[in-house]
């Protein structure tokens, strides 16, 4: 199952990012926005529960979203900040990182580092701005599904119509909630028209 956000403010936000002269401290600023409205359309039917706190005028109870039961995944590096906007809303979420790194000759996803520890019982959000031919969030997913995710919802800013058909073809237990879906993939693999290197882009590198 997948979800776009169809709304002119993530429009204007997603165009912002296709602007090459914008800088990367504005580039990962934007990214965040985004982030916070996947976020916000992804926790629509999470459960509540119970919690006593001390307000202005003495003990109540109020629901809150049980943020220990969730865990933010990234798949670095390009995902780092869309996981730090994650965590500054959610600050009591447990974090994990993944690393997984494409093959530009074969086009295949390699993972050479884990860093989540068992997620049993617990409700994982996949972060990952870029899901090109959905190599890399498909492993991703796999490695989440071996520590016993209870559920498993991915964050995407971009999304190839090959990519999400893989995903979904591959997991449809998963559930995908997208900034924009993008018009195709290019003869390398490439999202079109997409934002370019995310990872390249958010931090400078080259």
């Amino acid at each position: 199952m997948y979800r776009e956000l169809h709304h002119p403010l993530v429009q204007t936000l997603i165009n912002s990012l296709r602007d090459n002269s914008i800088d990367a401290f504005v580039f990962r600023h934007t990214i965040k926005e985004v982030t916070k409205l996947l976020l916000y359309e992804a926790l629509r039917e999470a459960p509540l529960t119970s919690k006593k706190v001390l307000t202005w005028n003495g003990e109540k109870e109020y629901a809150y979203i049980k943020e220990d039961d969730i865990v933010v995944v990234s798949v670095l590096r390009a995902a780092l900040p869309m996981h730090e906007a994650v965590i500054n809303t959610l600050r009591a979420a447990v974090s994990g990182f993944l690393a997984i790194k494409r093959d530009e000759v074969t086009h295949k996803s390699v993972l050479y580092y884990d860093r989540v520890g068992d997620c049993s019982g617990k409700k994982v959000i996949l972060v990952d701005p870029m899901v090109a031919t959905g190599g890399s969030l498909c492993d991703a997913i796999e490695v989440l599904k071996a520590k016993n995710a209870q559920a498993i919802c991915t964050l995407n800013i971009i999304a190839s119509p090959e990519g999400i058909s893989k995903i979904q073809s591959m997991h449809p237990d998963v559930e995908m909630i997208i900034a924009k879906i993008d018009e195709k993939l290019n003869d390398d693999m490439f999202i079109i028209p997409g934002l370019g290197d995310a990872g390249d882009r958010a931090y400078n590198t080259v």
